[in-house]
């Protein structure tokens, strides 16, 4: 398969028949780094980030709020101190997220907590932290922060996930956004409205605004207007009721990017200029002050920053029922690194990484070493003949959701994480080893319980 620049890095290129990421060839990152590698441009990360920035403030103006980056997408102590470089906010949903922020030394103020399911450890740190928001997603919730925040001495700004019955474009299970899931507050049974009256009443919470995210990988902002008109409508009956208008707006993520051929990332300044059309309608519309406008961009910052190097163990050539066959090339990681394909039959491409090759591409399958007839990670592909044990294959857009939900099945080894920049690679998480996992074996004696 043909090296295709909208779904690599910024600075990746083919050199001399060989990948070359931020001025490293896979070659040298593979033999410096070992593999499975994930390979992360910091050129391209800062860009990305500046991108969001500057269309925010561009199409939003003086109503620009914050760029959230979503942690979930992919988090380390190094990555936050880029985020926090670049000048954007950070939203994190763990208390693990939380630490690894604060580790960073992240701006707290600019630090928002999300979840469905906050422990009360996880809401106590955050307000001892002093996070600028916590976003609030139940009524059983707003008891939970409103005695913390009181015991702190503190009155805590929270935003209000509300779920304004948006179906979006995408797969089931990253639509968060219509009635049957376990995201937010629902607009349409007046469940949002509850928590807005509850949350008035409480004395240690100060209510800024709502919040909602209505999905992952979507290309068009069409749910996001809808979603934009109902929850505006709703802060204009806030304001009816209460005499007061609500400030932010944070509209979420959920910007799509390309990773195959015939897909397009959505450009921060397609995305943002819709939807700075949409707010500034429907604010005119209901008569409201402009609030400010907030995005939590997670995967469009930071997917296509990161790739996926693999080397190849074994090749075999397998004989279909149609007549045809399909060449299988197992690589020496798979769905511990990459679950989205088994999880959302989520599609990938692959490039040999390491040399040139003039054979013709044929019908292939790239595959992982887990014990598991499931453990693919590119299912259709079209690669050359002569791919053979030793090889590298390079996968892009891997930097979401890659590193973040990797596992240890088959006790595998989560892989290293490179960032590479100007012809060099440091290291910024390093590689499992044995030792790691044998550390969590205890050999205790039996104890009385409590």
């Amino acid at each position: 398969m043909k090296f295709n620049q909208e779904v690599f890095s910024t600075t990746s290129a083919i050199v001399n028949g060989e990948l070359v990421i931020g001025g490293c060839k896979a070659t040298s990152l593979a033999k410096n780094f070992n593999t499975p590698l994930f390979v992360l441009d910091e050129v391209d990360l800062r860009a990305r980030v500046s991108g969001w920035k500057g269309a925010l403030a561009k199409h939003f103006g003086v109503n620009a709020g914050e760029v959230y980056y979503a942690a979930k997408s992919f988090i380390s102590v190094e990555v936050a101190k880029i985020i926090a470089q670049e000048g954007i906010g950070i939203d994190v949903c763990t208390g693990g997220e939380l630490a690894v922020a604060l580790a960073a030394n992240f701006p707290v103020n600019r630090i928002e907590l999300h979840g469905n399911n906050k422990s009360l450890l996880e809401i106590e740190s955050a307000i001892k932290a002093g996070v600028a928001k916590i976003v609030i997603d139940s009524l059983q919730e707003i008891d939970r922060v409103q005695e913390l925040a009181k015991q702190a001495g503190i009155t805590q700004k929270v935003l209000i996930r509300v779920t304004p019955g948006v179906e979006a474009h995408t797969h089931e299970a990253i639509s968060t956004a219509h009635e049957d899931v376990k995201f937010g507050l629902s607009i349409a049974s007046g469940a949002a409205w509850q928590a807005i009256e509850k949350i008035e009443a409480a004395s240690n919470l100060d209510l800024q605004g709502l919040h909602c995210h209505i999905g992952s990988q979507i290309f068009n902002t069409e749910g996001h207007e809808i979603a934009i008109q109902r929850i505006l409508a709703l802060m204009s009956k806030f304001r009816a009721n209460f005499q007061r208008e609500l400030s932010e707006l944070d509209i979420g993520g959920g910007f799509g990017i390309a990773y195959i051929e015939g897909e397009k990332t959505l450009a921060p300044d397609t995305a943002l200029s819709r939807l700075a059309a949409v707010v500034s309608s429907e604010v005119a519309k209901n008569n409201l002050s402009h609030p400010k406008v907030s995005i939590e961009p997670g995967r469009a910052i930071i997917g296509p920053t990161t790739t996926t190097l693999y080397e190849v163990g074994t090749t075999k050539t397998i004989e279909l029922e149609n007549g045809g066959s399909r060449f299988y090339i197992s690589v020496d990681g798979g769905m511990s690194d990459n679950i989205r394909p088994g999880l959302y039959d989520a599609k990938y491409m692959a490039i040999l990484a390491n040399r040139n090759s003039n054979e013709k591409e044929i019908e292939s399958r790239l595959v992982g070493k887990h014990c598991e007839t499931g453990d693919i990670i590119v299912r259709d592909l079209k690669m050359e003949a002569d791919v053979q044990p030793g090889d590298l294959l390079a996968v892009p857009a891997t930097g979401a959701y890659g590193r973040s939900m990797a596992s240890n099945y088959n006790h595998m080894l989560k892989p290293a994480v490179v960032a590479v920049r100007d012809g060099k690679a440091r290291l910024i998480l390093r590689r499992e080893t044995t030792a790691d996992l044998l550390a969590l074996d205890v050999n205790e004696a039996l104890r009385e319980l409590s």
